[in-house]
């Protein structure tokens, strides 16, 4: 029997290079100054959607809410193996808090035949682990959280073992169901060097209108409009497509969505200031570098 899977995934600030540049004056976190990288849990999600796809066959659907340069992460889902990426993307979507995103991802998942529904745990750069059991509680499935291992999935029903912290529970359900998926679930694939080469022409209609715009500087909008349409069409044939898609087309209830739907409010914002500690300037030269080992070795950094 085959499953069908829909994987939700996120671009987050690679929150390992933490600067100085890191935050912006009103506490807000700048995220031009960090590089954007692939949600780490939500790599293990795929990867298992992946493993079931390979045992039993089945589709991987791949979807996020972002920015137009969140395709990245989709095209990264592509290159391991996914089936078909959405971008859902739209003005009316910013500062939405885990209620509002899990409300606007509902509508996107609910436009799909599913069985299964995977993401990460949590997400690096909020760490609420929220959005997964509140997606379930709209889509008005079961959920398994903390899935460390599948463990059988046959005649509609899944088991899957789940940490609990200082233990295991073993979890029994019938499908559709959603999991959250913990890092020490497996180890994600590499990329397939010749899914790069294929799909690293794959774009979202954003993407396009941004590439067509820097193209030709000074065509008017229906010039621009136009040409993105043919490239648009062109890479709906060839398969290369990343679907887009707004909250107008998602049937989504403004209240919901974006700051009106987001009931977390910011009670107090505390700046945190990263200085460099003490540095010394080494000369790149054997007696500098000697003379470096030796401080090193006097202070017990290295033996």
């Amino acid at each position: 029997m085959a499953y069908n899977c829909v994987v939700l995934v996120k671009q987050v600030p690679d929150t390992k290079r933490i600067t100085g540049q890191a935050m912006n004056e009103d506490g807000t976190v700048n995220r031009a100054a960090l590089p954007a990288i692939f949600n780490p849990e939500d790599l293990n999600a795929l990867e298992l959607a992946l493993e079931i796809k390979d045992k039993f066959g089945g589709k991987v659907t791949v979807m996020t809410m972002g920015l137009p340069t969140a395709s990245e992460v989709l095209r990264e889902s592509l290159y391991r193996g996914a089936d078909e990426t959405i971008l859902i993307t739209d003005r009316g979507c910013a500062a939405s808090d885990t209620l509002s995103t899990s409300y606007i991802i509902s509508r996107g998942v609910e436009k799909h035949d599913y069985d299964i529904v995977l993401c990460g745990r949590q997400a690096i750069d909020g760490d609420t682990a929220q959005v997964g059991p509140q997606l379930a509680e709209k889509l008005g499935i079961t959920q398994i959280t903390y899935v460390e291992k599948l463990e059988d999935l046959s005649d509609g029903n899944i088991t899957a073992k789940r940490s609990i912290g200082n233990g295991f529970q073993q979890v029994k359900c019938k499908l559709p169901v959603l999991l959250t998926v913990v890092g020490e679930a497996n180890e994600p694939r590499v990329a397939a060097s010749k899914k790069m080469m294929k799909y690293k022409k794959a774009f979202s209609p954003a993407e396009i209108i941004a590439q067509v715009k820097a193209e030709n500087t000074n065509a008017d909008e229906k010039t621009i409009n136009n040409l993105a349409e043919r490239k648009i069409k062109l890479l709906e044939k060839r398969g290369l497509l990343i679907k887009q898609w707004d909250l107008n087309f998602l049937k989504a209830d403004l209240q919901w969505c974006g700051r009106n739907g987001s009931p977390t409010k910011v009670h107090r914002i505390q700046s945190i200031v990263l200085a460099a500690k003490e540095s010394k300037d080494v000369e790149p030269t054997e007696l500098g570098i000697s003379g470096m080992i030796h401080e090193l070795i006097i202070d017990k950094t290295i033996a």
